[in-house]
């Protein structure tokens, strides 16, 4: 396998299963299938019960259930959360180095003028947060998802992690302007992270004012749906609000500052935890800490990995590196630069996360790069895949201080396969979208070809393979192709 990754793509696939996504004014009552499970976690205790099936030796039941009307019994908790990983004992929300501990308590500082709900997602209110799609033209929603109220149970906190950033380390960094509101557990025992982006200040938030405006922000809502619907990994966008209040932004990075206006999203994940977040423990010598955080995302989200196996720490490894090779490769299928690909920015989950300047390719061409300040195009979408494996590279030097020879030995025969491993599933997408069926002796070759040919003459990424599905089988018999 040469040092450069190869590329591959696939087309967007026509007839796409857009989420509905909502304006305000539109209203919609559904009623469905639920299990109900118990558990600290914030959840919706308003249920409508009808005649049970019940499932005793799983502990719970599948009920009727309507879906919560408003947010009077819908609670979140960050006790999950706070009763195992510590917290910075600094009430006082002002910027500064923050050391041994995993979150600071941050509170989001409203808008100081009106605010207005732009857009939901009724998928996700409904099929991930319990909520009446309703429920979203309620003062309580408005206030909730602008960071004006508190929800009961809720704890608002600030993660604290570092990063490598262009490929050099950052120091601390976190989140400067996110809140995490607290964790749900929804009807079908699913557990999400809430958090507010944009919400203003926090211990992290350096130079910055905690904000971002409406451009960036209908942007992330946008995106992170519609990677959701194009089958790729991704957080969730419920909401997204406006006001008036002034934000100045240099869009272009070339010394205009402009006004915009402040906005907030409300998203969504199973966990907002990066490579980032282990980088900063094992740069400061945390290491106690490190064991305690990585044995907690085990637990919470790796169920294959056992918690008490010694060589726990490389199984996890294992996964994260098969994971976010598929994910990567996912990337390039639809033609999506991340375009800051920062180890701060990778989930350890796999998930897209923390969409700020992508985009997606037109014309086919490998240097394609979405972020203007990128100059050196480190983040060109031809080196997505190597970027990501100097991103698992120092996921591992997190790691060492945790592993025995041995298993530092596995850890990087693990990275190794790395290569393989996306060029393996990023092979298999693209074949699909060309038709290609079974293993054939020049699939590889006529791959190659084809994205040659496309780079050549600047051909539309997604058109290409739109206009071949066109095709006929007896245009293709008879070689009669349209121009």
């Amino acid at each position: 396998m040469t040092q450069r990754i190869g590329l591959l793509f696939c087309c967007r696939t026509r007839g796409l299963r857009c989420p509905p996504l909502f304006l305000l004014g539109v209203t919609c009552h559904a009623v469905v299938r639920c299990s109900l499970l118990p558990g600290l976690e914030g959840s919706a205790r308003l249920w409508h019960l009808s005649s049970n099936v019940s499932h005793h030796e799983l502990g719970f039941c599948e009920t009727e259930a309507k879906l919560a009307l408003s947010l009077d019994f819908w609670t979140l908790s960050s006790e999950n959360l706070k009763a195992v990983l510590p917290v910075d004992p600094v009430k006082e929300n002002y910027v500064r180095k923050v050391k041994n501990c995993i979150f600071s308590i941050a509170f989001p500082t409203p808008f100081k003028s009106r605010v207005r709900l732009v857009a939901v997602s009724k998928e996700v209110l409904e099929d991930i947060l319990d909520l009446d799609l309703s429920v979203s033209e309620t003062d309580d929603f408005i206030q909730l998802v602008s960071g004006e109220k508190i929800v009961f149970g809720s704890i608002p906190l600030a993660h604290r992690y570092g990063g490598h950033q262009f490929g050099i380390w950052a120091g601390q960094l976190g989140d400067g302007r996110a809140h995490l509101l607290g964790i749900y557990m929804n009807r079908q025992g699913e557990k999400w992270e809430l958090q507010l982006k944009g919400s203003g200040k926090t211990p992290y938030s350096r130079n910055g004012d905690g904000r971002a405006v409406l451009r960036s922000s209908v942007r992330e809502f946008l995106c992170s749906e519609a990677m959701h619907s194009l089958g790729i990994p991704t957080s969730r966008a419920a909401s997204l609000v406006v006001s008036d209040d002034e934000v100045w932004r240099d869009q272009f990075y070339n010394g205009n500052i402009v006004k915009e206006r402040g906005a907030i999203v409300l998203r969504v994940a199973k966990s907002w935890f990066r490579i980032g977040s282990l980088e900063i423990l094992a740069h400061y010598g945390e290491l106690d800490l490190l064991r305690t955080l990585l044995d907690f995302i085990i637990r919470e989200h790796f169920p294959s990995v056992k918690v008490t196996e010694p060589n726990r720490y490389v199984d996890f490894f294992s996964i994260v590196v098969s994971k976010t090779a598929q994910l990567i490769a996912l990337w390039m299928s639809v033609g999506f630069a991340h375009g800051v690909c920062n180890t701060d920015n990778f989930s350890l989950l796999s998930i897209t996360i923390d969409y700020g300047p992508f985009g997606f390719m037109e014309a086919y061409n490998p240097d394609f790069v979405p972020n203007t300040s990128d100059d050196e195009r480190r983040y060109k979408i031809g080196n997505q895949a190597n970027v990501g494996m100097f991103n698992l590279n120092k996921l591992l030097q997190a790691l060492n201080p945790l592993l025995d020879p041995r298993q530092k030995q596995l850890a990087a025969q693990i990275l190794e396969g790395y290569p393989v491993l996306y060029y393996t599933r990023f092979r298999d997408l693209f074949k699909a979208k060309l038709g290609l069926l079974g293993e054939r002796k020049g699939d590889d070759d006529l791959i190659a070809f084809l994205l040659h040919l496309m780079e050549k003459t600047e051909a539309d990424f997604t058109m290409t393979f739109r206009q071949l599905s066109e095709i006929t089988q007896s245009q293709l018999e008879e070689l009669n192709i349209p121009q």
